[in-house]
């Protein structure tokens, strides 16, 4: 609720089956037909644009008619009157230009049509994916690079999108075509017509032969770029570390060789691109020839065809242009099938994204949880993110109204996990995860998370002004509420200190904000949202002495009246906590209060506080003692609001 997410807190689960190479042998269109939900608000807009193109591609094939008509009747009629052939070549050129006008008008809103309905079949498939991956659970992401997502939410939409908006009405187009030239083929000349043909065989040989090895290659394609997107959205997020340790030359060389393999692929299908449409440009220049020596000689030999007529010039004329407009859809068809195939592929890509259920969702009897009060209680739970690798073991915590309780041991313990639990991100098991005597398995996933405020050692902060990412959980916030909020955590002053004040820009991820900043901002975010419940991961591990003074202050403001739970090894977050939780091995193997825990002689508590905080107590002392300035008045005045209690 308050922008973010955090780790799984067990071990990375790789990308699954997302990483699995397709075998393309088993692909069908059975992705594609279940695109026909988003197809059908606009099938009659799809159908003015066919009848657009047929009427298109209608006057498209009288023209070698009408250049056949004026030259046999016009051009080279010896017996007329000069006169009337002008006048009958001068309509047939006008009737000429007229159909090419029509075919003009018509081609322009059958692409405007079609295009208008495609776009729109892609937004609603890109705003249904992004509102799925929206509900889709952190084991999902856990999976999956985000850059992977990223390619098939653009990259394969667009490939479905070339197919939707172009490629059926441009397969029908080519199919009208070719039927009607055959027939008119037929009609004017059935000999040269089957001369012609004869070259139909040798296209669907090398259709054949080209099929699935240019499906296999569109397929790794759609992998590679895959490969590249995820790459390089990492190496852009991680560049600070990357320029932190000098690693550039080693990103380099990683890039390098994704992009090499995007390279590859591409070249492959390239060659097969390359090799396949000159082929059939070959067969088209055999058809061609066939039928020019074949008409010569029927014009040479004095034959005669059906009819008992002469075969004449004008008929040849046309013939060969009809023969050149034969082979032209014919070439599109090929290129239309790639683009076919590659649409087949993106859209299983695609339909693997919707076909993955969240691993949390609403129950079909969920309810409304109801404002809470703030009652915690974990009875007995355990859970593991992998079979049989468990992560907790029966793990018994609560939290009353308005406590903060505390969540501290080693690193992989499982603290992350039993805040997951609590904001089901995950369910357990075994066990139940109550708040007010409610299982949060039975209510609605909104009902409870608006009710939880979060706040997490790394914040994310999203593109837009500082006023935004804080009234982020309550967009409905006035400005002078998100200025109470700002203020009450100590943020108002930096924020005006800022060019634009809350109207100041905010980078990705808030790069040109402290850390203390950004943490600032998102407590007065988690304050102007009002949650009953706050969870907060280690909110004050990365900053200064200074900043977590303020901070301090923020969470006194902060925690008042609210049920907290923390995770933190300062003991600025946990020393005054109602109770402390000593979670080690996915267990709690102690609970008390901080004094009641530090008295435990050789409990796992005291140990943790003598390896990890006494150093953390004396850095402070030292500091307090020997440094003058601002800094070293704060943590002198970090003790009245922390007290030591030991």
């Amino acid at each position: 609720m308050m922008g973010g997410g955090f780790g799984r807190g067990g071990p990375g689960g790789g990308h699954g089956r997302f990483d699995e190479e397709i075998d393309v042998a088993d692909l069908d269109t059975q992705s594609l037909r279940r695109f026909w939900k988003y197809v059908r608000p606009y099938i009659w807009y799809i159908v003015l644009s066919v009848v657009l193109m047929f009427v298109a591609s209608g006057t498209g094939l009288l023209g070698p008619f009408l250049m056949q008509r004026a030259i046999d009747n016009y051009i080279l009629a010896r017996s007329a009157p000069v006169a009337a052939r002008l006048g009958g070549l001068t309509r047939i050129v006008l009737l000429y230009l007229l159909i090419y006008v029509i075919n003009w008008l018509c081609t322009y809103w059958q692409t405007y049509v079609i295009s208008w309905a495609g776009q729109r079949i892609i937004f609603n498939v890109r705003k249904d994916l992004f509102a799925h991956l929206q509900r889709l659970g952190l084991r999902f992401y856990d999976r999956l690079a985000a850059g992977r997502i990223m390619s098939r939410v653009t990259n394969d939409v667009e490939a479905v999108n070339q197919l939707l908006s172009s490629g059926l009405v441009s397969l029908l187009n080519d199919f009208f075509t070719i039927i009607g030239i055959m027939v008119i083929m037929l009609a004017m000349n059935w000999q040269l017509a089957l001369a012609a043909f004869v070259t139909i065989p040798l296209l669907y040989v090398a259709s054949t032969f080209f099929q699935r090895r240019m499906r296999t290659a569109y397929h790794r394609v759609r992998r590679r770029i895959a490969d590249v997107n995820a790459n390089l959205q990492e190496s852009i997020s991680g560049i600070r570390v990357t320029q932190s340790f000098a690693r550039e030359a080693q990103n380099m060389k990683g890039f390098e060789g994704t992009n090499q393999g995007n390279m590859q692929a591409n070249l492959e299908a390239a060659s097969l691109t390359a090799a396949f449409f000159p082929l059939v440009d070959f067969i088209g220049a055999l058809g061609t020839t066939i039928v020019l020596w074949a008409g010569g000689w029927l014009i040479l030999t004095a034959a005669t065809h059906q009819a008992g007529q002469a075969l004449t010039i004008g008929i040849l004329v046309a013939f060969l242009n009809y023969v050149a407009r034969f082979f032209m859809p014919i070439r599109d068809l090929s290129q239309l099938y790639n683009l076919y195939q590659s649409a087949v592929v993106s859209a299983e890509r695609i339909f693997e994204f919707f076909d993955e259920r969240p691993d949390v969702e609403d129950r079909p009897d969920a309810y409304e949880l109801p404002p809470i009060v703030g009652e915690i209680r974990f009875n007995h739970v355990s859970f593991s993110y992998e079979e049989d690798k468990p992560v907790l073991h029966d793990v018994n915590i609560e939290a009353h109204p308005g406590q903060t309780i505390a969540l501290v041991g080693p690193t992989g313990a499982g603290k992350s996990t039993v805040i997951n639990l609590l904001a089901r991100f995950y369910d357990p098991q075994e066990g139940s995860v109550t708040i007010d005597g409610h299982d949060l398995r039975q209510v609605t996933l909104r009902s409870l998370r608006r009710q939880l405020g979060i706040v997490l050692q790394d914040t994310f902060l999203f593109s837009g002004t500082i006023r935004d990412n804080i009234r982020y959980g309550r967009p409905e916030a006035t400005d002078e509420e998100v200025v109470a909020a700002a203020k009450a955590v100590n943020a108002h002053e930096f924020i005006m200190a800022l060019p634009q004040g809350y109207d100041t820009e905010v980078q990705e991820r808030g790069s040109k904000l402290s850390v203390g900043q950004r943490q600032l901002i998102s407590f007065a975010r988690a304050l102007l949202a009002d949650p009953k419940i706050l969870i907060l991961d280690e909110a004050t591990s990365s900053v200064d002495a200074y900043t977590e003074v303020l901070i301090q202050r923020a969470l006194d403001r902060l925690l008042k009246d609210r049920t907290a739970v923390v995770i933190a090894h300062r003991l600025s977050t946990i020393r005054n906590a109602d109770r402390i939780y000593v979670i080690d091995g996915g267990r709690v193997v102690e609970s008390g209060t901080h004094q009641e825990l530090l008295g435990k002689e050789g409990g796992r508590y005291r140990e943790l506080y003598e390896k990890q905080f006494a150093a953390e107590t004396a850095g402070v002392k030292g500091e307090a003692e020997g440094q003058d300035g601002g800094a070293a008045d704060a943590v002198r005045a970090a003790p009245k609001l922390r007290p030591a209690t030991e």
